[in-house]
């Protein structure tokens, strides 16, 4: 691990970013690195890493306001190159923009403070509005889900995606819902699901909670995506390049957590019961850490939002990119067959 770096505050937006000494301390900017943001949100790791070292950022993110953000900021500094895209795709945007690999990749997986903030957006039922949920601005929205979906469908999702228990109750009192009349906006779903699990009975979250979360992670292929992203970031770092993920949910943190592993070769050390499997692919990254790293609580008690984060960092190896097909393991709905419905 490189020497710890002190770093700058984010600028006064409300936006913090989360285990910022922490992912600069592992992604080691160094003076003529070139650094993928996969995930510029607000830009507070982009604005930190610029002010470590001397060195260039290429920022991704599929939230055209986010791009327009990323833009502002690069009048500042002719080293920020903006990138308009899904992380899953940072390997073509970054050689279309000339480059052929990069010494750094970080990402920061799951919904930014600013699309929390913005009600209009319909992330979070804090604040109503319309019933949306898209991180970019194509595809289904969440209320073409919660409209059109098959109950079946509906309970899978928010289940799998949510670990929803009352997944099938909701989905059951959803589809009877909308019979009478479609859902528009996120209060309404919000009043649909509490009345659906039998109000909120002293709970100290929300029962919508993590069917929000749900809808809100097969409305943007979250793990699909995130799984493209993984095996962009390992096609386009160089030998040495830095990786460097923080992940908030866990499925998201067992998905990065299984990859790497499997990535840096530790397939498990067979018994007389289970033998060793043949010898797969060399490794293609080396792990820099056993074990996550989790905020700290220091950094909990000022930022709520970084209570569930967890952070993992490997280094590429010279080995080739082991090209396999892409799935999130989940057996969900395609997001195609929605669309093609719609």
């Amino acid at each position: 691990m490189s020497a710890r770096h002190t770093s700058p505050r984010p600028e006064a937006s409300g936006h913090r970013p989360v285990m910022l000494d922490e992912v600069l301390a592992w992604l080691g900017p160094q003076d003529g690195d070139r650094i993928v943001d996969g995930t510029f949100g607000g830009g507070g790791y982009t604005r930190a890493i610029l002010l470590a070292a001397k060195c260039s950022v290429l920022a991704i993110d599929r939230d055209l306001d986010a791009i327009l953000r990323a833009e502002k900021m690069a009048t500042e500094t002719p080293r920020l190159t903006p990138l308009l895209g899904r992380f899953g795709e940072m390997d073509t945007l970054v050689r279309n923009a000339g480059f052929e690999t990069v010494d750094g990749v970080v990402l920061d997986i799951g919904v930014s403070s600013f699309q929390i903030d913005e009600g209009e957006r319909g992330f979070s039922f804090m604040k109503d509005g319309p019933l949306d949920m898209r991180m970019g601005a194509a595809g289904p929205t969440a209320a073409d889900v919660v409209n059109t979906m098959s109950e079946r469908d509906l309970a899978n999702i928010i289940f799998r995606l949510g670990e929803e228990k009352q997944a099938r109750r909701i989905a059951r009192h959803i589809v009877q819902r909308r019979a009478q009349k479609p859902f528009e906006t996120t209060a309404d779903l919000a009043d649909a699901v509490e009345v659906a699990v039998g109000g909120r009975r002293g709970a100290r979250t929300h029962p919508a909670t993590l069917t929000f979360q749900a809808i809100r992670m097969y409305v943007n292929d979250e793990l699909g995506e995130l799984a493209r992203a993984l095996q962009a970031a390992e096609r386009l770092l160089r030998p040495g390049g830095r990786l460097v993920i923080v992940a908030f949910h866990s499925l998201e943190d067992r998905m990065v957590k299984q990859w790497l592993r499997d990535r840096g070769g530790k397939t498990g050390g067979g018994s007389r019961h289970m033998p060793l499997a043949a010898k797969g692919p060399e490794p293609t990254f080396e792990l820099s850490v056993s074990k996550a790293i989790v905020p700290s609580d220091k950094e909990v008690e000022g930022n709520p939002r970084a209570r569930s984060a967890k952070l993992r960092a490997a280094i590429r190896t010279g080995a080739p990119a082991i090209e396999e097909e892409t799935s999130d393991g989940m057996n969900l709905p395609p997001l195609s067959d929605l669309e093609d419905a719609l």
